[in-house]
């Protein structure tokens, strides 16, 4: 297989996050050919005001991102769920990145992921990050879907490395077929 390069963002900033957890598992889980980087962290950006981006343009961090985006094969985000919807840091960086000319998401294969604590693995999040990257024109990869809901039980406490073998194998599936995808979206 070709080899693809994969950009993965998590949509969390807290260092001890179940969903930084199965993006460290990603290469191990992943069919030969994909290589992994994480993204430039979007800690540090200011609030999206387009008057900030008249005065002095995009910030040097924004156009970091932009670049890694537009310099990858396929996208993974993974990221938790806060009040129903995207973590307001990770909506954010993604309002900045779409205001850029040559726009990077456009035409861009976009896999999603998300944990939670809770029973619904956070599905109201990547139900609406599907609807802003559609906005943004990404080919968004559909099944499998990975939500891993109950993540306290899926993951070591002490490594938060993922031990949950139907999920790593629903990952590694996820994997297989994000691969597939990308190479039909760049033929």
């Amino acid at each position: 297989m070709t080899e693809l390069k994969v950009l993965t963002i998590c949509g969390s900033l807290r260092q001890g996050s179940y969903n930084a957890a199965p993006v460290r598992a990603l290469p191990a889980l992943s069919p030969c050919g994909l290589t992994f980087s994480a993204a430039p962290s979007f800690k540090g950006f200011p609030y999206y005001d387009h008057d900030v981006q008249e005065a002095g343009g995009f910030p040097a961090p924004v156009k970091a991102l932009a670049d890694a985006i537009r310099a990858a094969d396929g996208i993974i985000i993974t990221s938790p769920e806060y009040n129903w919807t995207i973590p307001g840091a990770l909506k954010n960086a993604i309002d900045w990145v779409s205001r850029m000319p040559d726009q990077p998401f456009l035409g861009k294969p976009v896999a999603i992921q998300s944990c939670s604590k809770g029973p619904l693995g956070g599905s109201r999040m990547q139900y609406h990050m599907r609807m802003a990257l559609t906005s943004l024109n990404a080919f968004l990869f559909g099944a499998p879907e990975i939500f891993i809901g109950f993540a306290q039980t899926r993951f070591d406490q002490k490594t938060l490395e993922l031990t949950d073998e139907a999920t790593r194998s629903l990952v590694a599936k996820q994997l297989e077929g994000f691969a597939k995808f990308i190479l039909r979206m760049k033929a």
